[in-house]
C-alpha cells in the first residue's frame, strides 16, 4: 500500500469534460452583459473599444465551438501532479526521438497553455515542419499555479522563485536529468528565476522577455537603448493598468472576472498596444494576425472563465510584483551562471536590444532579432517561435 506521501506526488492522467450546463450558462450571461456607451476616442486610450468587445461577444455567443478547446486539449497527453500543496496541471509530449532534449515552457498572463498548443508538434517532431530531427524536444507544459487547470494556491508565498522551484521538482519526476526551460511574460519570470536558482539538472533558458528591465535600470547609450527606456516609460505611463491592478488589489478586479465573461474578455485583451489591435481586428475586420485567430482567442479566455481562475491568476501578479506581497523587497539573486538565449520580437512592449541582454546576464549564447511576433509570439506565430527555441539551444546537445 503506498504512503500519503506518495499517493500525493503520483502523477495522473488528466482529461477535461466541459458540462453542457456550464455552456449554458457562460451564454446566458454572455446574453446578459450591460454594455457601457461608446467610448469617447478613437483609439484604445480610454481601453477596450466597443465595437471589437460587442463582436467577441456575439461571436462567443452565437458562432463560436465549445468543444474545439475541449478537443485540442484532449488531443494531448495530459496529467496532474501534487507539488508544494499544489495540484499541478501539465502537458507532456514526448518526442518520437529518444535523444530530444528535454524542454519546460512556461506561459503568462493572459495566455495560458493555449498559446502554446500549436509549438507542440514543430517542437517535437521539427522534421515534419522544415527542421532537423536531431532538433526535437521532449516537451512539458505546465499550467501556472492558480491558472487553468492547475490548483489555487491557499496561501500566500507562491512567487516566481517558489514557481521555478516547482517546475524543477517536476522534471525530477519526470525523470529528466538533463532540460532547459523557455518563458515569456509571467513564465520569463519564472524561467529566469530558474535560471538563477540552478536547479541540478538545468542546462540553459531561453526568454523572449527580458525580466531584468522591468526592476533595473538598463543602458541608455545609443538610439536602440533609449527607443528601448522609452517602449517601457510608454507602457509604465498608460499601458500597464493591468498590471499595477493585479499588483496591489487582485481581489478586487477578480469579483468582474468571476461574475461577467465579457468583463473577464476585456481584461484579458487589454493588454499590451500590439496584441490589442490584432484581437481587434481578428473580430471586427475577419484579419487575424498568424495564428491569433477569433476561436484561439476565445478557447484561451473560456478555458479561464470555465475554471474560474480570473482572480486566483491576477493573485500571481501580487504575488511576484505587489509591494505587500512576502516576496516584496527580496534581493535578487545573482545572474544565471548557465547559458542564456534571447529572442526580441518587434510588437513586443518594448524591443530589447542585445546590448541590454549582455548587460543582464553574463553567459549569452544566442540572441536574435526576428521581423514579426509580438507579446503571444508563441501563439501568433509558433512555426517561427519554434525555429528560435530549436535555434537558441542547438549548441547544447
Amino acid at each position: 500500500m503506498s504512503t500519503t506521501a506518495e499517493t500525493a506526488t503520483e502523477i495522473r492522467p488528466f482529461h477535461i469534460e466541459i458540462p453542457d450546463e456550464k455552456i449554458a450558462d457562460l451564454r446566458r450571461r454572455i446574453t446578459a452583459t450591460r454594455w457601457p456607451t461608446k467610448e469617447l476616442v478613437d483609439d484604445r486610450s480610454q481601453g477596450v473599444q466597443l465595437a471589437p468587445l460587442r463582436e467577441l461577444a456575439r461571436y462567443w455567443a452565437e458562432e463560436y465551438d465549445f468543444g474545439g478547446v475541449e478537443g485540442r486539449l484532449n488531443a494531448l497527453p495530459q496529467f496532474t501532479t501534487e507539488i508544494d500543496g499544489v495540484e499541478i496541471h501539465f502537458i507532456h509530449v514526448k518526442s518520437e526521438h529518444d535523444d530530444a532534449l528535454p524542454l519546460i515552457m512556461t506561459h503568462g498572463w493572459p495566455g495560458s497553455v493555449i498559446e502554446m498548443l500549436d509549438s507542440v508538434s514543430p517542437l517535437t517532431d521539427p522534421a515534419a515542419h522544415g527542421g532537423s530531427a536531431e532538433d526535437a524536444f521532449h516537451l512539458v507544459l505546465p499550467s501556472l499555479p492558480g491558472y487553468g487547470f492547475s490548483g489555487e494556491p491557499v496561501e500566500v508565498g507562491w512567487e516566481l522563485g517558489r514557481t521555478a522551484r516547482a517546475w524543477a521538482e517536476l522534471m525530477r519526476r519526470l525523470g529528466y536529468t538533463r532540460y532547459v526551460a523557455q518563458g515569456g511574460d509571467v513564465g520569463a519570470g519564472v524561467t529566469d528565476a530558474m535560471g538563477r536558482q540552478t536547479p541540478e539538472g538545468l542546462i540553459g533558458i531561453h526568454t523572449n522577455l527580458l525580466v531584468p528591465a522591468l526592476s533595473g535600470t538598463m543602458p541608455t547609450e545609443t538610439d536602440e537603448e533609449r527607443a528601448a527606456a522609452a517602449q517601457i516609460a510608454t507602457f509604465g505611463q498608460s499601458g500597464n493598468g493591468y498590471f499595477v491592478e493585479m499588483a496591489t488589489r487582485p481581489q478586487t478586479i477578480g469579483y468582474a472576472l468571476l461574475d461577467s465573461p465579457v468583463a473577464l474578455a476585456a481584461w484579458m485583451i487589454d493588454h499590451d498596444t500590439d496584441a490589442y489591435y490584432k484581437i481587434a481586428r481578428a473580430f471586427v475586420d475577419g484579419q487575424p494576425s498568424g495564428n491569433l485567430t477569433r476561436d484561439h482567442i476565445l478557447d484561451n479566455i473560456t478555458l479561464y472563465w470555465l475554471t474560474g481562475t480570473g482572480a486566483s491568476a491576477a493573485r500571481s501578479y501580487w504575488e511576484a510584483y505587489g509591494p505587500d506581497a512576502p516576496a516584496a523587497g527580496r534581493p535578487p539573486l545573482p545572474p544565471p551562471p548557465i547559458p542564456v538565449g534571447f529572442t526580441t520580437f518587434p510588437g513586443e512592449i518594448w524591443r530589447t536590444p542585445r546590448s541590454w541582454v549582455d548587460a543582464s546576464y553574463p553567459n549569452v549564447i544566442y540572441f536574435n532579432e526576428v521581423d514579426r511576433g509580438g507579446h503571444f509570439a508563441a501563439w501568433e506565430e509558433p512555426e517561427l517561435f519554434s525555429t528560435e527555441i530549436r535555434a537558441a539551444f542547438k549548441t547544447l546537445r
